[in-house]
């Protein structure tokens, strides 16, 4: 019986993110109902509100979920020399374009910003740390250059995804590691 529950839990949630998907695809978190989400998932309010406080509730925690999986899966590796910079973005990639849908709807205008600035910083925590390790800068820039270095980075991947990842996880991170300040 628990098993079960478990599982209708699951599917519940899911549907309900799934739906949340599709409405953001069209318009701002904000001018999204509960309503709307049942009437997309097909299930009543009370359900609704059994998992989630509001549509805000639901947008993050499913950004929750993304970054700690994002996190995770950079997680496995160690790529502490410069050379290696290159396959970890490469890994940032392949996990976006493995939740396609979903990365590219948060990051598109009808999303909120918040996801944007926590993907920012896994990227900060995971790819720039290495950067700037390895080039000369002076530590009064660091925070500056960092977040030039990443902003550009998103927008790239933003492109990226909005132009249905037509190159290939490696060529978008050559891309992105290659571009730096000033150029070598």
């Amino acid at each position: 019986m628990n098993k079960k529950m478990d599982r209708r839990k699951k599917y519940t949630k899911m549907v309900l993110k799934d739906s949340l998907i599709v409405l953001l695809k069209k318009k701002q978190i904000s001018a999204i109902t509960v309503k709307e989400i049942c009437e997309q998932a097909d299930i009543n309010r009370s359900t609704f509100y059994a998992h989630y406080r509001d549509p805000f509730d639901l947008l993050e925690q499913m950004e929750e979920e993304l970054i700690a999986d994002m996190n995770a899966y950079l997680s496995q590796y160690n790529f502490a020399r410069e050379e290696e910079s290159l396959q970890m973005t490469e890994k940032l990639l392949e996990y976006i374009a493995s939740k396609y849908d979903i990365c590219q709807t948060l990051l598109n205008e009808n999303g909120d910003d918040s996801f944007e600035r926590r993907v920012m910083e896994v990227a900060r925590s995971f790819l720039i740390q290495n950067w700037m390790d390895t080039n000369e800068i002076d530590p009064d820039i660091t925070e500056y250059a960092g977040t030039f270095i990443i902003s550009g980075g998103i927008h790239v991947i933003k492109h990226w995804l909005a132009s249905n990842m037509d190159k290939t996880p490696e060529e978008i991170a050559w891309i992105i590691n290659t571009v730096e300040i000033g150029g070598r």
